[in-house]
């Protein structure tokens, strides 16, 4: 109850969003702009699914699948386990939510990588899509994995909920994008689909590729999280590492002990 009405504040912002800026800080240079589905009946419908413990364990996210048109920008981490191997520097360049460029500093050649990378994350494919954009919200395992230097160790259910993350490969929704999906509150959660998981309509060889991996951001390497809504207005999820949209302040608990 407690996380499912912290994360439900969060979605009352996000749906009224065009897109979402994120950026980094210090080392950090994340700097990108991801597209949103805006409902066309906010009174029933919703863009971000609040996952909560009888979708998964533990709780703590919010996500939806982006569109891709649009969404554009650098994506850094400075370090990361992604299916138990570490990259140093990783970062992921968009354009119109496809993958365009990629680099690591884990080896002193730049070629080996660029292979590295396109082995392990893109999994031998030329490019991926943004199949998922995620604000995690467990502060708690955060703060135990900088406290006990287990961050390697997490699984990566409870690591990508350390921060807001991005999924390249398929949606969350890969292979069931008919079935309709609701959140607790009783709206329907309609961004499931983007421009390439609906060609399986046409083509199904051209909507999948069969993979989905999660690069999360840390709390302490973000600078802030902002909803642009229609209006040309903008409201911060997160600023300076922290939640700032009124009725999330438990979530900072531990950010801040």
């Amino acid at each position: 109850m407690l996380y499912r009405n912290m994360q439900q504040c969060l979605i009352q912002v996000l749906d009224q969003a065009e897109r979402v800026h994120i950026t980094g800080k210090g080392r950090n240079v994340t700097d990108l702009y991801v597209s949103i589905r805006r409902p066309e009946h906010p009174d029933t419908q919703t863009a971000f699914e609040n996952c909560v413990a009888d979708v998964n364990i533990p709780v703590g996210e919010v996500f939806t699948s982006p569109v891709l048109k649009g969404t554009s920008g650098v994506l850094h981490v400075t370090g990361v386990y992604l299916n138990e191997l570490y990259y140093k520097d990783l970062k992921i360049t968009f354009a119109d939510g496809m993958i365009t460029d990629y680099m690591c500093a884990n080896f002193a050649d730049d070629a080996e990588n660029r292979r590295y990378i396109h082995e392990n994350v893109l999994m031998q494919h030329d490019t991926l899509p943004m199949g998922e954009f995620a604000i995690g919200t467990n502060t708690t395992a955060y703060r135990m994995a900088r406290d006990f230097k287990i961050a390697d160790k997490l699984p990566i259910l409870i690591a990508e909920k350390t921060g807001p993350h991005f999924a390249v490969g398929d949606t969350c929704y890969s292979h069931a994008e008919e079935t309709k999906v609701y959140n607790p509150d009783g709206k329907e959660i309609i961004a499931k689909d983007n421009e390439r998981s609906v060609l399986r309509k046409e083509d199904v060889s051209k909507a999948y590729f069969n993979c989905h991996t999660d690069i999360t951001i840390p709390y302490d390497e973000l600078d802030a999280i902002t909803a642009h809504l229609k209006d040309g207005s903008t409201t911060d999820i997160i600023r300076d590492g922290k939640f700032v949209v009124p009725g999330t302040e438990e979530l900072n608990v531990p950010l801040e002990q």
